[in-house]
Order: structure tokens, then C-alpha cells, then sequence
């Protein structure tokens, strides 16, 4: 016998949803029929068998939520309904092994540490003298521990910082400073060991409310919540924004659609962001790029990712090799890959690797906005509405014109402003000379 076992199915994936079962106990299982359709973080899967026998136990039902390893069917021969030989698990799809191992204890992060010091009122050696603790007499009193004044604990400034930046309870950590005092490495200690009884992560209270309605996580939202508290907490944003004029590229999109319509082609304005986003990578290529711990990566080739919004959440799928494909190819593949993303029929190679991304709320209305960088990418292109306003023209005369405003947002350990503006400029000059594009 053998079971099956929930498997990992996209890189950021640690637990899967079993929408539906395709076979039911007691069917006979062929090598590579698919059991199940899984949800994952980003998209719903089909599950295919990698051994044949007849589907003996489901262990997990329709809508049950299961961590990645752990098993969920049993599969066996036609004739040993009750083997008591040893039951060998084995992975659906992917084929790669998948990790059995814990989840690795969360360590407290450098940034948040670097930050809490730098904001500290008081350097850690400072103000350390042996206080006298009060016993709890003192303490019911109001006195101030090791001291006289409200109710409050001996910890080092910095000490308090950290342990507010990573929400965690003074009163459950103990000190080993002079008196009991909480120092930084006391915090650090325990932000290590969340298991243990003296450090406790507290919650934020919620307001309750008659009308008030949870709303369980779904995957793909606890995953987009853990990326974007990464993201903004290790990353140091910065933002550069320009205003475009976007009279010429409706202009040359109108008289390309007029050309194409026969063919059933219809270009939007998201498409020419698109083309001439990839078109001012390849001239500032810096921007093309991730940083890592042993330097900073250059990629050879742009791989450009843009957000679709879906009811669950936000998914980025990305057109491969962009660098090599024209404006009508670009388009065509991002029509797909959105339809595949909103049907859940998205593949995970299919949204990762990107070196860039692309958002853009212009079609939500939004005028301007700042986009969150997603790692490892050093940068993400925040695009928002053409707007009709009044503006000055070459002649020094008030016109009417359209248009669009842009945010870059850059990861400042492997871009520096320079760079960003050099992008901006570009990437203006292809989009208000959109014949550029097409040469």
C-alpha cells in the first residue's frame, strides 16, 4: 500500500485545500489519473496519480485545508484490502521530492532590530544601574518596579523597542540584566523561541461587533499577507514619479486597432505600458535585476510580470523572454495568461521567475498610487488612470490634453535613484513616441 500525500505545488505553497475528489474509495487508479483538484496559494490544480491500484481511504474531505507532507489518500493493490505491511507514502504531483521536515522557528528579522536601534532613546549601556526589585505588595501599590512611578517593567529602552517591533510581551520575558533588567539579547532570546512560555505573541484586539463577519483566510490571501509584510519590512522602498502625456499612444492605438480588428486583435493601453516597460529594461538594464546576499543579479533576459485582481486576491503571471516579442505577441500572451489566472487554470511556472512587474489600477479609476516591490524583483511599475486636464503645450498655450501618472518603486539596496530616473526617462520617451515600440 501507498499513501498520498499533499504536495507542494508552487514554490511559497505550505498547505493546499482539497476542493474536489475525481475518485472515490474503492475506484481502480491508473498512473496518472487525476484524484483531486487542489487549491493552492495561487491557483486551483489538478493532482495526478504516480502509482495504480485501487483508492483504498480518503483521509481528508471536500474543503478540508491540509499542510503540505501530510498524507490525504491510500492507494493499494486489488487484492491486499488489509495489507498490514508497512505503508510506503508517495508524492502526486510535482515529481520533485517534498521536504518532510518542521517549519523552521521565524527569526527576528535584521531590519527590524537595525530600525528599533536607531530609534532607541537610549544606547543599551546606558541607564543600567542595579535597581531594587519590589515584590508584589509593590506591585499591587502601582509602584514602578525597581523604582517609584506607574506600573511599568525594567527593560532597556532598546530593549522595548525590539520587543514592540516584533510584538512580543515583556511581562512573559525574563531578564538577565543587572536586577532583572530586559536587555536587547534577553528580547532576541526569546523572539527565537515562540514555543516556550516566556514569549508570547500578543493579538490585536479586535473590536466586536453584532455585525461583524470573519472571513477565514484563504491560501492565496495568507500567503499575499506574509509577501507584502516581508516585502515592506526588509526592503527599502524607494519612489520616483512622472506624469505622461498619453495623447500619441491613443492616438496610434486607435489606428492600429482600426488595422486589426479583422483579425480579431484589440490592443489596450495596458499593453503599450507593457512593451514599453520591457523596451526601457533593455536600455537600463540595472533595473532588471534582484538582490541577494552575495551580490546583486543581473538577469539576461526581461521576464515581466503584471498584477491581475482575482476575488481572492492578487495574482502576477509573467510573459517570458518579453524581451524578444512584439507589442501584438505581448498582448496576446497577457489576454491569456489573465483569462488562465482568473479561471484558476494557471500553471506555477507560469508566475514565477519574474524579473519586473507591472500594476496597473487605471482601469479602477486610480489616478496615482505606490505599488509594493515583489521579491526578489528590484523594482515594480505603478501605473494609474489617463486623466483629461489642462496643460501647457510647446507653443507656451493652455490645451487640453491626457494625461497618466506613474510611480517606479525600487529597492534601494540594488538601485539607486540615478538609476530609477534613468528608467522614467526612457521609459517616457517610448511611451510618448509609441512608434518607437514598433521599430
Amino acid at each position: 500500500m501507498a499513501q498520498i500525500i499533499m504536495p507542494k505545488l508552487s514554490d511559497t505553497m505550505t498547505e493546499g485545500v482539497v476542493v474536489r475528489w475525481l475518485k472515490k474509495e474503492g475506484d481502480v487508479v491508473n498512473m496518472g489519473d487525476v484524484l483531486a483538484e487542489i487549491e493552492t496559494d495561487k491557483a486551483t490544480m489538478e493532482m495526478e496519480a504516480f502509482d495504480e491500484g485501487v483508492l483504498r481511504a480518503v483521509y481528508v474531505q471536500e474543503g478540508q485545508k491540509v499542510n503540505v507532507g501530510e498524507p490525504i489518500a491510500l492507494i493499494g493493490g486489488e487484492e491486499e484490502p488489509g495489507s498490514s505491511n508497512p505503508v510506503e507514502k508517495i508524492h502526486a504531483l510535482p515529481k520533485r521530492r517534498i521536504s518532510q521536515e518542521k517549519p523552521r522557528t521565524p527569526q527576528p528579522k535584521l531590519a527590524e532590530v537595525e530600525h528599533a536601534r536607531a530609534t532607541a532613546d537610549v544606547e543599551e549601556g546606558l541607564s543600567q544601574t542595579p535597581q531594587r526589585t519590589l515584590g508584589s505588595e509593590g506591585s499591587r501599590a502601582g509602584l514602578r518596579i525597581g523604582d517609584v512611578g506607574g506600573g511599568r517593567i525594567k527593560a532597556s529602552p532598546l530593549a522595548r523597542k525590539v520587543a514592540s517591533k516584533m510584538n512580543l510581551d515583556l511581562n512573559r520575558i525574563e531578564g538577565s540584566g543587572p536586577g532583572g533588567r530586559i536587555i536587547q539579547e534577553d528580547v532576541l532570546a526569546a523572539a527565537s523561541k515562540t514555543h516556550d512560555a516566556t514569549s508570547v505573541v500578543v493579538p490585536l484586539p479586535i473590536p466586536a461587533a453584532a455585525d461583524a463577519e470573519l472571513t477565514p483566510l484563504s491560501p492565496m490571501r495568507r500567503i499575499i499577507a506574509q509577501r507584502m509584510v516581508e516585502s515592506k519590512s526588509q526592503i527599502p522602498h524607494f519612489y520616483l514619479q512622472a506624469e505622461l502625456d498619453a495623447g500619441p499612444m491613443l492616438q496610434l492605438r486607435s489606428q492600429a486597432n482600426d488595422s486589426l480588428s479583422s483579425a480579431g486583435v484589440k490592443l489596450s493601453v495596458n499593453d503599450f505600458v507593457l512593451k514599453a516597460c520591457v523596451e526601457a529594461l533593455l536600455r537600463v538594464p540595472q533595473l532588471n535585476a534582484s538582490f541577494s546576499e552575495n551580490g546583486i543579479v543581473k538577469h539576461r533576459h526581461v521576464h515581466l510580470g503584471f498584477a491581475v485582481s482575482l476575488e481572492e486576491g492578487l495574482l502576477t503571471p509573467v510573459i517570458r523572454n518579453a524581451d524578444g516579442k512584439s507589442l501584438k505577441t505581448i498582448s496576446t500572451e497577457a489576454k491569456e495568461l489573465t483569462e488562465k489566472a482568473r479561471s484558476k487554470r494557471l500553471k506555477p511556472d507560469a508566475y514565477q521567475g519574474g524579473t519586473f512587474t507591472v500594476s496597473n489600477l487605471g482601469a479602477f479609476g486610480v489616478d496615482s498610487f505606490q505599488a509594493i516591490i515583489n521579491p526578489p524583483q528590484a523594482g515594480i511599475l505603478a501605473v494609474g488612470s489617463i486623466v483629461k486636464k489642462p496643460v501647457v503645450n510647446s507653443n507656451d498655450q493652455i490645451v487640453l490634453g491626457q494625461r497618466m501618472a506613474v510611480t517606479l518603486c525600487c529597492d534601494h539596496r540594488a538601485v539607486d535613484g540615478a538609476i530609477g530616473a534613468q528608467f522614467l526617462v526612457e521609459f517616457r520617451k517610448l511611451f510618448e513616441n509609441p512608434a518607437l515600440m514598433l521599430l
